[in-house]
């Protein structure tokens, strides 16, 4: 029986989009790229040419208004996702929308809000990329109990990506685009929440070390709105700590890693462009290099398994909106403790 037709809508085609979303809808079978829209008739042009999409559309509401139009894929940045998802489900649209969901977790409610109030469609958010290979196998580690009991938490997110002062503004150091949420510390701590308890409570400082920046195709130079440097520790639920450390101006920095030390053993998972993990028990002589076995390997499936739930087939796992509010949750969070230099609870408190 041939698969159920579903037509997708692109809104924002970035680099993510163009790299995955528009290729991995492309390769399941009866899907088609409905139409695209971008910043401007010009660009929707140039991706409709690149990809070979046959429609555009003068603005996001009138592809969001389309009736040909079955899901909506999001691709903008932050400021638009909360705006674009409430109204593609009021249009009785599912959503797939980038990540990260929205600028502040007041956003983020109300888009799991709005995709309460709609449950027969599929709200969905692109999950953080890093430990999708790992997952199968980091979850057979952790139901035998692999680490024991867990003591320390350690996420690290530093390198020199804003090292150059001299560069122009990026979108991510801009607060009125990007949010609360600042550096990786989002998709890092979405990443981690996928294998330890709730963290319920943070106490953070925050400073930005290279506080100007030009702004292309401006003369002079603006403010950066968003923290280059950040530490945090945390409480998780069950007793253990967590030490978080962002920066965008380390040079020579660690780069990307999360380690979970337990009572039994120890766990390392080191990003870059090869993704490495490490065990150790007692009586090792040092960490091992582990080398998963293929049969229990992820990986990306993000369209496959947005279309299978729209299908009916699967439901979203990696990652659903409730999700997403506890991740924007703790990055705003962050960003209350560090304005106020106080320890901030977990699940968040709205202020009034």
């Amino acid at each position: 029986m041939p698969e159920k037709p579903v037509r997708v809508g692109i809104v924002g085609a970035g680099a993510n989009t163009k790299l995955r979303h528009i290729p991995g809808f492309r390769a399941i079978s009866g899907v088609e790229i409905a139409g695209v829209v971008n910043r401007s008739p010009e660009s929707s042009a140039r991706v409709a040419k690149e990809f070979g999409i046959t429609r555009t559309y003068p603005d996001w509401r009138s592809l969001v208004d389309d009736p040909q139009v079955d899901a909506i894929c999001i691709g903008t940045w932050p400021d638009r996702h909360c705006e674009i998802t409430c109204t593609a489900l009021a249009a009785g649209k599912h959503v797939l929308t980038e990540a990260r969901m929205a600028r502040s977790a007041a956003e983020a409610r109300e888009m799991h809000a709005a995709s309460l109030a709609h449950p027969g469609l599929v709200a969905q958010i692109v999950p953080s990329p890093f430990g999708l290979v790992q997952q199968p196998f980091m979850e057979s580690l952790l139901e035998r109990s692999f680490l024991g009991q867990l003591r320390e938490v350690v996420v690290i997110g530093a390198d020199a990506t804003y090292y150059d002062y001299t560069e122009f503004l990026h979108w991510r150091q801009d607060a009125e685009i990007s949010g609360v949420n600042a550096l990786t510390l989002g998709i890092l701590h979405e990443t981690v929440s996928r294998w330890i308890p709730a963290t319920t409570r943070v106490f953070a400082q925050t400073t930005c070390f290279e506080k100007q920046r030009p702004l292309a195709d401006s003369q002079g130079l603006v403010a950066v709105t968003v923290p280059d440097s950040i530490q945090i520790v945390t409480c998780i639920e069950g007793g253990a700590r967590g030490v978080y450390h962002f920066s965008g101006i380390s040079l020579f920095g660690p780069g990307k890693q999360i380690h979970l030390y337990g009572s039994r053993g120890t766990i390392k998972y080191l990003m870059g462009p090869e993704e490495k993990l490490y065990c150790g028990r007692p009586g090792d002589a040092e960490l091992r290099l582990v080398e998963i076995p293929e049969a229990q390997r992820g990986g990306w499936r993000v369209e496959a398994e947005f279309i299978g739930a729209v299908r009916g087939q699967e439901r979203v796992r990696l990652t659903d909106f409730a999700t997403g509010v506890r991740y924007m949750e703790f990055t705003e969070a962050v960003a209350r403790s560090a304005a106020l230099n106080v320890a901030v609870d977990l699940p968040l408190r709205m202020l009034a």
